[in-house]
């Protein structure tokens, strides 16, 4: 490598990407056109920087199998940044690939690099336990400064997904201290972001005591009350929490309707025309109605059992938890049923449509749908055309007055 393209990958390293380009900019040979991608990723420019990427790739020779893998790791974190999630089984399987030859040919940095990029793409899909497997083979000890606060990075948002929020921050202390190392602004400012997520409020009590209506909970106050021994209806992963003990019910939309309405009102019971009208969304209910909501108060009473009991009362049901426990009801910190869509958008990056439904499990043609709500209401926007079309929260959004951790989809069970 000569002078300029050392001096090039110096600057990039240090995150000068500016610099990196006054050294190779006029250059079109295979290593100056790697370094040029690179720094207009640094810069955001990332259609342009794959571009490069991909000259690149095609300009090293057959045996330039060292230099032609850093170059697939490269164009897999611009993928990442760009959101583009759809086909991540294939591009996981190029990682690992990149990172085993890399690994053999002695370039050790960019093995892990690559292996880093694998985790924090298993993270935004909310695949969490392949996320701590991939984490978990990456040897911190060994890397530098840089790659050490993305792995501390990585760590902390593991652990917050979980709520585990002890063992966050200290990721975040140690991912800290490796950015001061780095010496690398915008490592820096996004370990200071993260920090200062811990602070944020991340859900809402809806019933607060002393009859204060709502407060806002940070996340240590959410792993504190789930440790509790209260009766939690969690609104936001959407089931019930007792003694470590977890009943999901975000696929029974109507069971967990009806534990959320019983658990608003209690200690008072709920009539069965309001249950009726919240559950099978009817205001002029029939014997049907009120046969069906026998039979699924049945089901909620079969699944609960053990952590509450569900009593009839003259004018409907009322919510009775195990052995006198408080109940408490943790709602999100955004209303709506798109709010896993504005906690994905809230990280800033641009998402395709096909990305948003990859990381939430959905149809594309129902986050589609979802997305022309929000952006009716203006809480999104869109740039771009047919399928350049890239979606993203609008400026000046509130969204960065809480932290949105808890709508994120996938999150771990309770243990």
């Amino acid at each position: 490598m000569d002078s300029l393209l050392t001096a090039a990958a110096r600057a990039l390293a240090a995150g000068d990407a500016l610099t990196a380009l006054k050294h190779v900019a006029l250059r079109d040979d295979a290593p100056a056109l790697a370094l040029r991608g690179i720094a207009m990723a640094q810069l955001g420019e990332y259609p342009r920087s794959r571009e490069l990427l991909r000259l690149a790739a095609r300009g090293f020779g057959a045996r330039e199998a060292l230099a032609r893998a850093r170059c697939v790791v490269a164009e897999a974190e611009v993928a990442l940044a760009m959101r583009e999630l759809g086909a991540s089984p294939r591009a996981l399987n190029a990682l690992e690939q990149a990172a085993a030859t890399l690994a053999a040919r002695g370039d050790e940095p960019n093995a892990w690099q690559a292996r880093l990029v694998a985790v924090r793409g298993c993270l935004l899909m909310g695949q969490l336990d392949e996320a701590a497997a991939r984490l978990a083979r990456v040897d911190v000890s060994r890397l530098p400064p840089l790659l050490a606060t993305v792995a501390g990075l990585a760590a902390a948002e593991l652990a917050l997904r979980s709520l585990r929020t002890g063992p966050a921050r200290e990721a975040l202390w140690r991912a800290q201290q490796a950015a001061q190392r780095a010496q690398v602004p915008a490592l820096q400012a996004e370990v200071g972001e993260a920090l200062a997520a811990l602070e944020r409020p991340a859900a809402r009590r809806l019933n607060a005591p002393g009859g204060q209506g709502e407060a806002p909970l940070r996340l240590p106050d959410v792993e504190a009350l789930l440790a509790s021994p209260t009766l939690v209806l969690d609104a936001c992963r959407r089931g019930l929490s007792l003694d470590g003990r977890w009943l999901p019910l975000a696929s029974r939309p109507v069971l967990f309707t009806l534990a959320q309405t019983l658990a608003e009102a209690w200690p008072a019971d709920v009539t069965r025309e309001t249950l009726i009208e919240r559950a099978f969304r009817t205001r002029r209910p029939d014997e049907t109605h009120r046969a069906r909501l026998r039979v699924e108060i049945g089901r909620l009473r079969a699944l609960a059992s053990g952590m509450a009991g569900i009593e009839a009362t003259a004018r409907g049901f009322q919510l009775q938890p195990a052995h006198g426990r408080p109940v408490v009801v943790m709602a999100p910190p955004i209303d709506g049923a798109q709010a896993s869509l504005l906690a994905l958008l809230a990280d800033g990056a641009a998402w395709s449509t096909s990305a948003l439904a990859v990381a939430l499990g959905a149809s594309q043609r129902t986050v589609q749908r979802a997305l022309a709500d929000l952006l009716a209401e203006g809480r999104v926007r869109c740039v771009g055309q047919g399928r350049a079309r890239r979606w993203l929260a609008p400026p000046l959004a509130a969204l960065t007055e809480f932290t949105t951790i808890l709508l994120l989809p996938a999150a771990l069970p309770l243990h």
